[in-house]
């Protein structure tokens, strides 16, 4: 398992979200799109901002929380037919329960817990099975240029936008 963190969202040139996870201690960047909504929760956390009342991560949180339960990791543990999916491990006196999960929510919910993140090397190496054959060219393209992106240089995401 590689740890990573949430280092930035963006919007593609469809105005798609997009989460950035970097390998921590390493280079490589895996990118998940994700929805508008799942992008604004990760966006107050990366900003630290609370809100009046609970959002459904932020209530989902305070669930598992009035269970004395903790969220004791998060997983990105595969990539079928173009979609990832992830595992949400709690953990309660001892006993750990894997729950299946999105990635969006997966890492919302992490970042709220402040539990750490992991992609499974499979996950990160074949994170190219993104792309259909025919675009292979444009899946070449786009992992050279991840791999100069300087994480500065990409366009912040912003709450304020209309992502809809």
């Amino acid at each position: 398992m590689i740890e990573v963190k949430v280092t930035g969202l963006a919007l593609d040139s469809q105005k798609v979200p997009v989460v950035l996870l970097k390998e921590i201690g390493g280079e490589r960047v895996l990118p998940i799109w994700i929805g508008p909504a799942e992008a604004n929760a990760i966006a107050l956390s990366l900003d630290g901002i609370k809100t009046e009342r609970p959002l459904t991560h932020d209530l989902l949180k305070n669930l598992i929380d009035a269970f004395k339960t903790r969220v004791s990791k998060v997983i990105i543990s595969e990539l079928k037919h173009n979609t990832f999916f992830a595992r949400i491990f709690l953990e309660r006196d001892g006993t750990i329960i894997s729950i299946d999960a999105r990635p969006s929510d997966s890492i919302a919910l992490a970042m709220r817990s402040q539990s750490p993140i992991f992609v499974s090397e499979e996950v990160m190496s074949t994170s190219s099975g993104l792309f259909q054959p025919n675009q292979e060219e444009k899946a070449k393209s786009l992992r050279n240029y991840l791999k100069r992106l300087n994480l500065e240089d990409f366009g912040k995401y912003d709450l304020n936008t209309d992502n809809a």
